[in-house]
Parts: C-alpha cells; structure tokens; sequence
C-alpha cells in the first residue's frame, strides 16, 4: 500500500492524477480509502514547483527519499503523554542538578552565582527550551533532519551531535563512579568515613567523619605545615580516582574497576534504549520521582548538621561585585543549558515523537519550575553540608574542599554517614538516585545519537545502532578512568561540554529566528498548539537571547583564559585538543553548506519558482499529510499577517507554480509510480 506521504509527492509530481491538459498518464488502483481522502485534500492545493531539467531529478530523487524517511508509520510515539513529560522531567533534572550546579555555584561565589543563574533560566533558558520542544514536535524531526527548514545550516545538528557525544563519554563516568560508591556502600563500615594509612598523602592529615580538627591535637608548628583533609575527600581523590592533579607527564593506565563500572553504566543504557522511545518512556517512571524522595530525606538530615546554616547563608547571600563579571554569567548560561538540556538537541528529538498537537507551552512550564527547584535543592543539600565540613574542619567555607566534579562525592557522603541509624542503606538509596538520575539524562544523550544513525541507516534496527553506540562510548570514556581523568573531564566539560554547547546554540537560534523567521515561527505554533504567544517570547527570540548569547560567547573567546585543575593549569597540549574539538564541531557547520552549496548547484535552488538553501525545504512541515494540508492552507489563508518571516526568504506555500509541462507527462523520471 503506497503511503501518504508518498501519494502527496506524486502528487506534487503531477505524475498521478490529471490535470487538464491531456497529458495525464495511466490511472492508479484508487481503492485504498486512505489514498483517496489524500488524492482529494491534496488535489484543494497547489503543487510546489519542481525542477525543469534532467539536472533538477536528482533532486527529486532526494525528496522523495526524505519525505519516505519520515513515514509517520515509522516513527515511534510516545505511549503515553506523561511518559514524554517524565522522560523530559527526568532528562532535564539529572546530574546536571545534583552533580554540576552545586560545583558551578562553589566555583563562582555562591550567592552570586545563584542570581544570574535564575535570571538567565527565565529569560533565556525557558524560551529556548519551548522553542526547542516546538520545532522537533511540529516537524517530528530530529536535531538534523529539522534543518530542513534551511538546509545550507544542517551542520548546527551534526554539531550538535558531536558535542551530545562529547558530553555522554564523560558523563557516564560519573555514573560508573557512582555505581562504584553503589557496591562500596555494601561493608558494615562505610569506606570514606574511617581514614585509610595506605592513602595518605604527604603535608596532609586525614580527619574522620564525625570527628572535630580540634581532636587531633596538633601543635601551632605543625599545624601550619600540614593540610587537614576530610576523610570522604581522601577515599574519592586517593582510593577511588587514584588521583594525578598535574597531567604534565601523562594521564597513566586505566583503573580497572572504574572501567568496570563504565561497562555497566553503559549496559544499562543500551538495555534502556533497545527498543526506543517505547522501552525509555517506561523507566522514565522510575528515574523521575525516586529520586526526589531520597533528595527530600538527605535535606532534612543536612539541615539539622552543626555548621549547616553558615553553608546556606553563603549560598543565599549574593557579592555583589560578582554581576559585574562576564564569567559568572558565562558559568550561569552554560549550566542553565546542561540542566535544561538546551542545545543538545535532546529536547528536539525527544519532542519528535510526540502527537502532533500535544500541550508542550504546560510541559515546557513544568519542567523549567521543576528543574529549578531541583537545582536549588541540590544546592541547598551540598552548602548545608559544606557549612558543617567547615565548622569540623576549622577552615572558610571557601576552601573546605577542592572545587571541581567530585564536589558532589564528597559533599553528599558526609551527610550520608551521619545518618544514625542504618548509614548503609541510606548511602545505598542515595547511589542509585545518583544512578538513576544519570541514566535518565544520558539516555536523553545517547537517543539524539541513535536517532541520526537510524536516520542516516534505516536499514539497521534501532538495538543494532544503539549496541554499536554503546560501544564507542565504553571506548571514548575510558580516558576519564585514568588517575589524570578528572583534569581531562574538566578539560572536556570546557571545551566540549560548554563552549561548543553555547556556539551551537547561538547558531540554532540565530537561523530560527532570522532566517526561518520568528513569526514564521509563532505561526507554526498558533497552527499547532491553537494558541498566540505574545511579545515575550516574541522579544527574547529575536533580539535578547542571540545578542546576550553572542556576546557571552566572544567575551569568552576574546578574553580566554586556559583551563585549570586544583588551581594548576593544563598542559599546553590538552588545551591544543580541546580547542580542536570545539573547531570540529564549527566545521561541521561550514562543511554543510559548502556541500549544500555544491549539491544544489549554487545558493538558489533549481525550483521554477525560486527558493534558496536558507529556505525549506518541500519536506519541511508536519509529518502527517493532513496536518501538512492544512498548515499549507493555513499558511496561505489563516492569518496572512503571520506569513512573511523575517528572512525575507517566499514562504513556502507562496513558491507555487504550474510545473513545466515536460515535467508534468514525463514519466523515465520515475517510471515505477504509475505500476
């Protein structure tokens, strides 16, 4: 049975169905219901124009590919509405909530840090993320295949890509430590609570959970020469990464049980993924609520620690003088973008398998209000604890521990080993909410990869492609496994997972909303979601959020600073190889044109009726046939003063013609349509 989306390029054709001019060929078996309610919409419509020449088939050869591509019989659905909201809730609140704000906010003042972090949510976090979920779910596209829109910038979602790979092959390394706690928690003495002879360092002493500095009884002399450590620092720097600060002389050999744990982290991924979006959304369940009860009970527990007060009010009392530094807000943006999930194209791919006309303007809102306050709870737990680390310790706030991603594996098994009764099983509970809010967002990742391979390979199944993905993580994340992995995944974290994060950003919504057009854009919504947004989001799209955005990204790169580790900054060469990344994944946006620019023959492309590579495409719209009809018609009629973009490129229901006539009776083009 020939599917609709292909009846309509027949149509679009003039290949099927007469047109009056006599030069109709052979009649079609008409008796499939579906095929003819689409004959009669699509016959209310104009036909797009389409290349005159033998040079132009190709091209039509390539429309027909995409337009079968994207079936609407191929492609999965959600089950169930709350599945996509949970999977979103459970992708968005991750570790990017519990593991990297509370580190961000340590490195850049606390208070002062919280205030361009809510600012930057509001005004630019919020809007991108409904634009984001607005474009995969009108289109039902991936972060690459939406470029249809305009095609010459299809690079921005292979670019994206990269950078969403850039970030898995770390970010699964946290999980796999936190697997690694996971089966420590299983001994009748917790291991960071008790100081271990065989780990220590020289210059420093090591002070046991629960224990006072002014227990060790240390002289004045020696107590200037030596550096006290808590003892839940000691087993993750020393026991568990093995730790080399300075990565000068190398990175040195992987730690076999870390890898271990990486293998696992990455099965459990691939066992999520198997069956797509149908096996994800089920887990989704789990991995978005649990982890807020286990969260909620370390709250209560950390408020009640000596010390814990002097730790929240640091979070909570902002400096100032602090606003007035682009790099604060640079730090606000890009960790507003890693706990939203913006710019990784996951919220474009996960929004790709919703119904057409599914409420994403409430979906949006929930999830911004629910990551912020997970992000403020997150905070709230790891200063409580930082407070009492300090008033045992004996030292500022500031300098209780090494700032940097194992912030969180020292912070929160403190408070754990304080639970009286059972610290076991708490330690246990808070693992695998670790775990789980881990896996929610790498599975969020590791879909945007899987859903441009089966893109790019229909042929292969979906368990095929996400094995194979699997395994090249295993391989790219066991670098970060080595004693010199942590220096590497800041490395890493800078170039790959920010600054590439934030340039692809500026590019995706600088071509949505000058190129494309905002209000094309607020049309496409009015049509889909019924509903007008006003000048809001109309100002934050256009003009606040590319301009706040480029200009934090060129103040970052004008006034770079080299990335550093524990205060020492890193060789020479890793900045060399983080820079390349970055580049690679600009490239990857110049590539792309050039080769669009060169498959098409020139900026214009060959349509009778004009249409260049920065406008869509025939395949850009709706996936469904009715849904495409009726945007087509709306587009034209519905509200005329929403049709001109500010591209100033021809809409694309305005770039219809008659097509030739050699075009209209040949049928060597594609002889196999009329059998």
């Amino acid at each position: 049975m020939k599917t609709p989306a292909l009846i309509w390029l027949k149509r679009l054709l003039h290949l099927e169905n007469s047109d009056g001019s006599g030069s109709a060929p052979a009649t079609t078996n008409t008796t499939d219901d579906e095929s003819v309610k689409s004959r009669r919409l699509l016959r209310q419509q104009e036909p797009t124009p389409l290349p005159a020449t033998e040079s132009g088939a190709a091209l039509i050869d390539d429309i027909e590919s995409d337009i079968e591509g994207q079936s609407e019989d191929d492609r999965q659905t959600w089950d169930n509405p709350i599945e996509f909201l949970l999977s979103c809730i459970s992708m968005s609140v991750g570790l990017g909530n519990v593991w990297r704000f509370p580190f961000t906010a340590f490195e850049n003042g606390g208070g002062a840090f919280l205030i361009p972090y809510l600012i930057v949510l509001l005004l630019i976090g919020r809007p991108l993320y409904l634009l984001e979920l607005s474009i995969g779910q009108f289109s039902s596209s991936g972060c690459v295949k939406m470029w249809d829109l305009a095609p010459a910038f299809r690079g921005i979602g292979y670019g994206q890509s990269l950078a969403t790979f850039i970030v898995c092959s770390y970010y699964c390394v946290l999980i796999g430590i936190s697997c690694y706690y996971l089966f420590s928690s299983m001994q009748s003495v917790l291991p960071w609570t008790v100081c271990h002879p065989e780990l220590a360092e020289n210059s420093t002493i090591c002070l046991p959970s629960s224990h006072n500095k002014s227990e060790l009884n240390l002289t004045m002399e020696s107590g200037e020469n030596m550096t006290v450590v808590a003892s839940t620092e000691q087993f993750f720097r020393r026991g568990v990464l093995k730790e080399v600060a300075d990565i000068s002389n190398g990175i040195g050999m992987p730690d076999p049980a870390l890898v271990g744990c990486l293998v696992l982290c990455w099965l459990m991924i691939y066992l999520t993924l198997r069956k797509g979006v149908s096996s994800s959304g089920k887990v989704a369940y789990f991995t978005a609520l649990f982890p807020y009860a286990v969260m909620l009970t370390l709250l209560v527990r950390g408020l009640t620690l000596p010390g814990s007060l002097e730790g929240i009010i640091f979070l909570f009392t902002p400096q100032w003088e602090k606003l007035l530094e682009m790099k604060v807000w640079y730090a606000a943006v890009t960790q507003s973008f890693f706990s939203l999930g913006i710019g990784f194209g996951c919220i474009i791919t996960f929004s790709s398998y919703n119904r057409f006309n599914h409420n994403i303007y409430r979906d949006a809102t929930i999830i911004s209000i629910a990551d912020t306050f997970t992000s403020t709870l997150a905070g709230i737990i790891t200063f409580s604890i930082l407070g009492h680390l300090a008033h045992e310790l004996g030292v500022p706030i500031e300098n209780v521990v090494k700032s940097g991603a194992g912030l969180a594996f020292i912070s929160y098994p403190e408070v754990v080993a304080k639970f009286e009764f059972a610290p076991q099983l708490f330690a246990v509970l808070f693992f695998l909410m670790l775990i789980t809010l881990g896996l929610g967002s790498a599975v969020g990742f590791v879909n945007v990869i899987t859903t441009l391979l089966k893109d790019i390979c229909p042929g292969l199944s979906k368990s095929t492609i996400s094995g194979l993905v699997c395994l090249a993580g295993v391989a790219a994340g066991i670098v970060f496994t080595t004693p010199g992995g942590q220096p590497m995944l800041e490395l890493v974290d800078y170039y790959g997972g920010s600054l590439l994060i934030l340039a692809m950003a500026v590019c995706e919504v600088f071509v949505l909303a000058w190129v494309y057009g905002t209000n094309r854009i607020i049309r496409d919504l009015k049509f889909m979601m019924h509903r007008e947004l006003g000048v809001y989001w109309r100002f934050c799209w256009t003009y606040l959020i590319p301009l706040t955005l480029t200009s934090i990204l060129a103040y970052t790169i004008i006034f770079y600073e080299p990335v550093k580790y524990a205060k020492v900054e890193l060789p020479l060469g890793a900045q060399l190889v983080g820079w390349a990344m970055f580049v690679t994944g600009l490239l990857a946006i110049a590539s792309f044109m050039v080769f669009e620019f060169v498959r098409l023959g020139g900026w214009r492309r060959k349509f009778g009726g004009g249409g260049s590579m920065f406008s869509p495409m025939v395949t850009w719209g709706p996936s469904k046939v009715q849904h495409r009809m009726d945007w087509i018609n709306f587009s034209k009629h519905g509200d005329m003063a929403a049709t001109a973009g500010n591209s100033g490129e021809p809409e694309f229901a305005d770039m219809v013609e008659e097509p030739p006539l050699e075009i209209r009776t040949s049928k060597s083009l594609y002889p196999d349509l009329n059998q």
